[in-house]
């Protein structure tokens, strides 16, 4: 059994399973066996790993299917013992290429028109491991599928960043190597102090599409830190290091958590975003029917097209009712954890990263930082 003083155990990123089953589904329609482990090159970094293949058949003559388990190691990651499928379809056509496409629960990227969301690395690792396995004259589809994917992804807000309907194959290495939760938060407190030692005014981004969005509009990359979901500690770290005013920048389904004093924003450990809108419907006289439907919405986001679709003399006074109460929830859990003040102010943007609320404090302070 683990304790709280062993060390996080690493894993492997979501591309590293979905070559696996492609590679253990081509060996199968040459060598007509399945495959209980593949050897794969992860490139990065360069070292060959063993995965562990859970089933492999064959569909028609020239096609096959194999899965895999997604194991990111001792992360807080929702793809944890997720099925990953690669369908392997062949074909003799005189010339080796390789075909890559995403199929169910692999998202789609709206401002790529409707592309799979399989990324560089994604593309390289599949490219090293399946070639050498490929005949001269062969050419082969691989269709990656996530049969969970559309509907996890609506735990993420993947959405916010152009990718719907699935999950990412993403990532820059072939290792998913967690921190614990000291180690992470220190990380951040180091980058956090040599910014305040030059700044007192400083904005917080939640994860790095936050940051880049940020840097888009006009801010000074110098000022911005990046955050993951342990605001809390980090917002009582910006004051003891004396920052005086903060901006919290990031996606609505995210941040809305902050009005509900849930300062861990991981959805493994506090979600309540639906009830906190709610919540705030019922503060600002959305009609009791319209606050019903809000709170039955399978996601933040498609709570916001509703009332988009249906009540949008509605969107600003609850959005501006959260984010005030994000300001003021977070001044409040400072003063609860340090004997140093610190001015908060908020600025929330929706899927389509157009900004959707900016508190009055927060209104002030993005244009300081602009």
């Amino acid at each position: 059994m683990s304790n709280s003083t062993s060390s996080p155990r690493s894993g492997y990123t979501l591309p590293v399973f979905a070559c696996a089953s492609a590679v253990a589904a081509l060996r199968y329609l040459h060598e007509q066996k399945p495959l209980a482990m593949v050897s794969l090159n992860l490139i990065k970094p360069p070292q060959t790993v063993e995965i562990a293949v859970e089933q492999v058949a064959p569909l028609q003559e020239n096609t096959a299917l194999a899965i895999t388990r997604s194991d990111p190691g001792d992360n807080l990651d929702l793809t944890h013992n997720m099925a990953v499928w690669a369908q392997v379809e062949r074909r003799m056509t005189g010339k080796a290429e390789i075909i890559l496409q995403g199929g169910e629960g692999i998202g789609k990227q709206e401002q790529w028109g409707g592309e799979a969301a399989i990324y560089r690395y994604a593309k390289q690792v599949m490219e090293e491991n399946l070639r050498q396995w490929l005949h001269p004259d062969e050419q082969i589809t691989v269709t990656i599928i996530l049969p969970e994917g559309r509907t996890l992804a609506e735990r993420t807000s993947n959405a916010a960043f152009g990718v719907v309907e699935g999950l990412s194959l993403l990532g820059t290495t072939g290792i998913s190597q967690p921190l614990s939760v000291p180690e992470q938060l220190e990380e951040y407190r180091e980058q956090l102090a040599e910014k305040a030692a030059q700044f007192d005014i400083l904005g917080y981004c939640v994860g790095e599409n936050g940051l880049h969005l940020a840097q888009q509009m006009g801010m000074n990359p110098e000022q911005l830190v990046k955050t993951a979901n342990w605001l809390g500690p980090m917002l009582v770290a910006a004051a003891e290091l004396g920052v005086k005013s903060l901006l919290l920048f990031g996606y609505h389904g995210k941040l809305v958590k902050l009005a509900g004093g849930i300062f861990h924003t991981h959805h493994h450990l506090a979600d309540g975003r639906l009830e906190i809108l709610t919540a705030h419907c019922v503060k600002v006289g959305v009609e009791p029917e319209m606050a019903q439907q809000v709170l039955s919405s399978p996601t933040a986001e498609a709570a916001l097209t509703l009332l988009r679709e249906q009540s949008p003399h509605w969107v600003k006074p609850l959005y501006t009712s959260l984010a005030d109460t994000i300001d003021q929830r977070s001044q409040a859990y400072i003063r609860k954890h340090s004997e140093h003040g610190i001015q908060i102010g908020s600025v929330l943007f929706d899927r389509n990263r157009d900004i959707l609320v900016k508190s009055a404090i927060g209104t002030a302070i993005f244009e300081q930082m602009c």
